[in-house]
């Protein structure tokens, strides 16, 4: 599965970056966002099937918090750039007439940035709020079947949800290959 969300998402941004007519701001967002699910699972999925391998469950604290830090960052980053791709759909349904001018270069960029300066900052919050319901009593099982839900399985999906079944896209992947 991580194989799959790593290929499937680095085919989206081939996709996207070789051909120049999806260089609009819709798939420029699902790009980010195939870049956000690859460092998003890249975060956890190497070091969890290494202590799968050794069958040990070792993490040093700098390691823990290096990879908690980053698992936060790029989680949120997917939220934010899922609400960025709900309000560009919004401006082309809403407004269409005037979607290039408010969905320009400039915009898009910004909106990149502002959810990446969001996310660090709500970071240090969201932590406190992590080491918190760490201590609440729950069941390690549903809790592991939980954590591979979000970590493996929906960024997994992410291509084919917002890519593969488009046309433009499947359209650039025959081009490309």
């Amino acid at each position: 599965m991580y194989l799959i969300t790593v290929f499937g998402n680095l085919l989206i941004i081939l996709a996207i970056s070789s051909e120049a007519h999806l260089h609009t701001p819709m798939y420029f967002f699902l790009s980010n966002l195939s870049f956000v699910d690859i460092c998003f699972t890249s975060t956890t999925i190497p070091k969890m099937l290494w202590n799968i391998q050794t069958q040990s469950k070792v993490i040093t604290y700098e390691g823990c918090i290096t990879q908690m830090y980053f698992f936060m960052l790029f989680a949120g980053l997917d939220d934010f750039l899922l609400t960025v791709m709900a309000y560009d759909r919004f401006v082309a349904i809403c407004h269409p007439l005037h979607y290039t001018v408010i969905m320009n270069p400039h915009r898009c960029g910004i909106l990149i940035l502002v959810s990446w300066i969001i996310i660090v900052s709500l970071f240090y919050c969201t932590c406190l709020g992590v080491y918190l319901s760490s201590a609440a009593p729950h069941s390690s099982h549903s809790s592991a079947t939980a954590s591979v839900m979000y970590t493996v399985v929906t960024p997994m999906l992410n291509p084919f949800i917002y890519s593969l079944r488009n046309k433009d896209i499947k359209r650039a992947l025959r081009e490309f290959f």
